[in-house]
């Protein structure tokens, strides 16, 4: 059997290479890991992770790298102390280590990709212009993920990884941060480019954005697109709203990326097209949008439980009080007031446990029983009684 890596051995080498008295590298590894896969081609295979092929011209000079091949000898360490392992692994591992040391998702990873000793000897290296033109707008986006097999979905998550770093004048000819706090891996990218108000800045440099009260932070002309564009636009609103949401899609866009065109995948369970919009049906329904909720459920089985908890989407509108989302999901939907989660306890439970009288007089029209207990014996009323929920008590 091939050798196999353990994962958490080499991240360990890898935190000690990217966060130490010198430095924070984490959003520079992402980007090495981005760049490094970004090149494949669906047509031929041609480019991506596997090979490490950035270490060789024309893509060494290639100016969208300007800067990022210092991680060869910041990322030296890891390889001597793991010499089992490819330095093109090395670099797609730091991608998904930096972003989860700067708080973000875990990213599915498997090992498996080869090194490339020269041109030749390999994986092919790909001619420069394979990656975004940040100057572009969004039919240059689509056109170069779309050469990757890449969605629009796709495309709008993995520019949220704009959240860490920030542009250097002297190597993209851009300038400044996104966000507020560019080693935190968090959504504020998309609540900053959908919230904030932009205008052109004028100076010295390339063509880029300032955002209007303060002039700190930048947009690229691709981030405005992403903006304006009505179908990015929809998907970008999500990721503003609903940070879950965006990490979800993240972590898979971006495994997607790093392993486009290597031998090894992770093993990660895709759900099906009705399992997804089940999984967005409930999402919405824990968050109160009754409206984004809807435009799920003609593909969802709206009535599924979620497989390690049993809870319902009922369940989780009850449980963070959302009268109008339990209203619709009763009276629209048709949910089964009654379900019982693993614990035992029926959205009336969640409801009672934090005194969400309204949602919970939704539930007893709806017909929730009152007598059901859950896996500690307790009904409805014996559970309103011990949180001290008195208005409850006295309806139930």
């Amino acid at each position: 059997m091939p050798f196999s890596p353990h994962e958490d051995a080499v991240k360990s080498d890898i935190r000690k290479a990217l966060i130490n008295t010198k430095a924070n590298a984490c959003p520079m590894a992402m980007r090495v890991a981005w760049h490094a896969s970004g090149t494949f081609d669906a047509k031929d295979t041609s480019g991506g992770s596997d090979g490490a092929t950035m270490r060789f011209e024309p893509e060494f000079t290639d100016d969208a790298n300007a800067g990022l091949t210092m991680m060869i000898d910041m990322l030296k360490t890891v390889k001597d102390n793991n010499p089992e392992v490819s330095v093109a692994d090395i670099w797609a591992l730091s991608g998904c280590a930096g972003i989860e040391f700067c708080g973000g998702p875990k990213v599915p990873f498997a090992f498996g990709r080869t090194d490339t000793t020269a041109p030749g000897q390999g994986k092919d290296v790909p001619p420069n212009g394979r990656l975004p033109d940040a100057l572009q707008g969004a039919e240059h986006l689509r056109e170069v993920f779309g050469r990757m097999g890449l969605s629009d979905r796709d495309i709008v998550a993995l520019s949220g990884g704009h959240t860490l770093g920030r542009c250097h004048k002297v190597r993209s000819g851009f300038d400044g941060p996104w966000t507020d706090n560019p080693l935190k891996f968090d959504n504020s990218y998309f609540t900053n480019l959908l919230n904030l108000e932009w205008k052109e800045r004028k100076w010295d440099g390339k063509h880029q954005f300032e955002d209007v009260d303060t002039g700190r932070l930048m947009m690229l002309p691709t981030d405005i697109a992403v903006k304006t564009d009505p179908v990015f636009s929809k998907i970008a609103r999500e990721y503003a709203d609903h940070q879950d949401v965006f990490f979800k899609d993240f972590a898979l866009a971006f495994s997607k990326l790093i392993h486009l065109g290597c031998k090894n995948q992770p093993k990660v369970a895709q759900p099906s097209e009705k399992e997804h919009a089940g999984l967005e049906f409930r999402e919405y329904a824990m968050h109160g949008s009754t409206e984004r909720m809807r435009t799920y459920a003609a593909k969802a089985d709206v009535q599924a439980q979620e497989v390690n908890s049993g809870r319902t989407a009922l369940h989780k509108a009850a449980f963070w009080g959302h009268a109008e989302t339990t209203a619709c999901l009763l009276n629209e939907y048709k949910l089964n007031p009654n379900v019982q989660d693993v614990n035992g306890d029926t959205a009336l439970h969640d409801a009672v446990r934090f005194g969400h009288v309204g949602v919970a007089e939704k539930l007893l029209a709806g017909g929730a029983d009152k007598s059901i207990k859950n896996k500690d014996g307790q009904d409805v009323k014996a559970l309103a009684a011990e949180y001290g929920k008195k208005k409850l008590v006295s309806k139930l």
